[in-house]
């Protein structure tokens, strides 16, 4: 069976040449490298973890095993997902861009929709691998198991209760997170706070001084929340990534070099295939077809804060 295709539009006049979709989740964890990104994962792999105790001892004529080194494991294992859609070109007739259909009955769709198809198939894809990454459910077609509900779930994991953020209590509500972070992480290179749309803005607003945290009536640099141009975020010195597909009142810190992405080819999330079944079956149907792997994984629990 075909996809339902509901096309509403009225022509009044030359088309203006450009189609315009909902602005989507970009995939910012994947494109500004907040995490590792393991490609060419054909099935599995293995993530050691090294554990030592107290390896300085005091010293001895003789050599002293005395010391304990722990190999343990995760597994990064990536699932296989796909997008299957199929077009009637008779649905696109007396739309619009029927002319650019051809005047044939063996006609093709119109191209300028075609490559905004391409485009907006891929952002969907590229919009729930974000999601998947922080909030995803394997339980649930179509993801598979995020960072929150990996972290929920171990108990190695540093949890912080919170609360709902707003631009009143973000202060707070990050110091804690900055808090519980363990000695033995603070001040790593890569430590990063990751953090959702909703506390990232309620960060601003506080920095543009309409916070409760005594930060001035007027702002950084006096400029209230016009300060604010994308630059880069910190807090108390720690790198603050906003990440779309985190949970709204979620923030995790980690090392970026603790988190993992892993797919098969990188290629595969960027590859959109578009087939024209009339000389293969006879029909008026157009295929998109779109297939990629994707999983996540992380290194040491202990090693990372989550705050919920």
């Amino acid at each position: 069976m075909a996809t339902t295709t509901s096309i509403t539009t009225t022509y009044a006049g030359e088309f203006a040449g450009k189609y315009i979709a909902a602005a989507l989740l970009s995939g910012t964890t994947l494109d500004k490298g907040l995490i590792e990104i393991k490609p060419n994962v054909k099935y599995k792999e293995v993530i050691k973890k090294v554990a030592t105790d107290d390896i300085v001892k005091n010293a001895a004529c003789d050599f002293d095993p005395t010391s304990t080194l722990t190999l343990t494991e995760r597994i990064l294992q990536p699932e296989e997902f796909q997008v299957n859609l199929a077009l009637c070109k008779r649905d696109f007739r007396s739309d619009w861009e029927a002319v650019q259909m051809g005047y044939s009955v063996y006609d093709n769709l119109p191209p300028s929709f075609t490559d905004f198809l391409l485009a907006h198939v891929a952002e969907k894809v590229a919009q729930r691998i974000e999601t998947n990454i922080w909030a995803g459910v394997n339980a649930t077609a179509g993801q598979f198991d995020g960072f929150t509900t990996l972290f929920a779930a171990d108990a190695d994991v540093v949890d912080v209760v919170g609360t709902s953020v707003t631009a009143a209590n973000v202060i707070t509500e990050m110091g804690k997170v900055v808090d519980a972070i363990p000695s033995a992480l603070y001040g790593k290179e890569d430590l990063t706070i990751y953090v959702s749309q909703k506390v990232a803005k309620a960060y601003v607003r506080a920095l543009g001084g309409f916070g409760a945290s005594g930060l001035g009536a007027a702002g950084v640099d006096q400029k209230g929340t016009m300060w604010y141009g994308d630059q880069p975020l910190y807090f108390d010195g720690i790198r603050v990534a906003m990440v779309n597909g985190m949970p709204s009142d979620d923030m995790v810190a980690a090392q970026s070099s603790n988190l993992y992405f892993g797919t098969g080819l990188l290629s595969d999330s960027n590859e959109v295939k578009v087939l024209d079944m009339g000389d293969l079956d006879g029909s008026q149907n157009v295929r998109v077809i779109m297939r990629f792997t994707a999983g996540i994984q992380y290194g040491f629990g202990s090693e990372v804060v989550y705050y919920t």
